[in-house]
């Protein structure tokens, strides 16, 4: 899934309401518009990250995109400025991807790939 046109990057779009998210686009804001027609998403509740999924810690998630640039909700930057609201993005990342790497390690004893 990284390896795209941006390298080892994987852009995100995280509903914080619905605790979603969207994944792997070339734009951030290909997947505003999926969370939106396909998920019913309100756009205050979308907010874009990026993942570096070779990374580890702090250096794993990215808040930078275009998408988060929002004056009306107090955000004027790229990055999203309200700590409370980073880490709101950091517990629904975390439990996410623990649950998708749970599922993978399922899929791959299920299909007898143990030493993946």
């Amino acid at each position: 899934m990284a390896q795209n046109i941006h390298g080892n990057l994987v852009k995100v779009i995280i509903d914080i309401k619905k605790r979603i998210m969207a994944v792997d686009a070339d734009l951030h804001s290909d997947l505003f518009e999926f969370m939106i027609k396909e998920e019913n998403s309100e756009p205050q509740n979308l907010w874009g990250i990026n993942l570096y999924p070779d990374k580890e810690e702090s250096d794993f998630i990215e808040f930078d995109s275009m998408m988060n640039l929002r004056p009306s909700l107090g955000n004027r930057t790229r990055g999203i400025e309200s700590e409370e609201l980073r880490d709101k993005i950091i517990s629904i990342i975390k439990g996410l991807v623990k649950k998708w790497i749970t599922y993978t390690k399922i899929l791959i004893v299920k299909s007898g790939l143990k030493n993946l």
